[in-house]
């Protein structure tokens, strides 16, 4: 039979390592569990990056369309001009009637181009706001994610190893004694 301090010794030697295999494993696994968490991280703000793109080039199409109309209504408006003032000229009329159908047109013109520029003040504002709500919605997804990650403490494995190492001890002491 064996020596009782040998199955003894046996026991708390297999304590210890299994506490420091432990110990080992569960500093693994923070390792990956914080490589996992910068990764999502990583992923959130490459999201909100193309997400305040795409915000970005929307805002640039309608600016484009707005311009545009602009553009449109200006020409619209000279070309009125232009036609009210050869048929006065044609048919030989002149004076404050004339001139108030003028005026009529490019109050006309003034406001489409009043109600296109707030059209692209309202735009530009609701960029702002979009940018905004993507910024908080990027913010409250990482903050999700950056969740504590518990670290195995080396002084608890040792403890934990001597702990078991004992245990291991005793338990071999009373097999053996048998």
């Amino acid at each position: 039979m064996c020596d009782p301090t040998v199955i003894a010794g046996i026991g708390a030697a297999t304590g210890a390592l299994s506490a420091g295999l432990g110990y080992v494993g569960q500093r693994q696994q923070a390792k990956q569990q914080a490589a996992f968490q910068a990764q999502s991280i990583a992923a959130v703000q490459r999201k909100q990056g193309f997400q305040t793109t795409a915000a970005g080039l929307e805002l640039q199409q309608k600016e484009l369309a707005i311009a545009q109309e602009q553009g449109k209504v200006t020409k619209q408006a000279r070309e009125q001009l232009a036609t009210a003032t050869v048929s006065a000229g044609e048919a030989g009329v002149s004076g404050l009637s004339v001139q108030a159908l003028m005026d009529d047109y490019v109050r006309q013109q003034a406001g489409q181009q009043v109600a296109l520029t707030t059209q692209q003040k309202l735009y530009g504002l609701q960029h702002g706001l979009g940018l905004k709500q993507i910024g908080l919605a990027s913010e409250q997804e990482i903050l999700g994610l950056s969740q504590p990650i518990a670290q195995p403490s080396a002084l608890g494995a040792v403890l934990q190893g001597t702990s078991q190492a004992m245990s291991g001890y005793a338990a071999g002491l009373t097999i053996g004694k048998r």
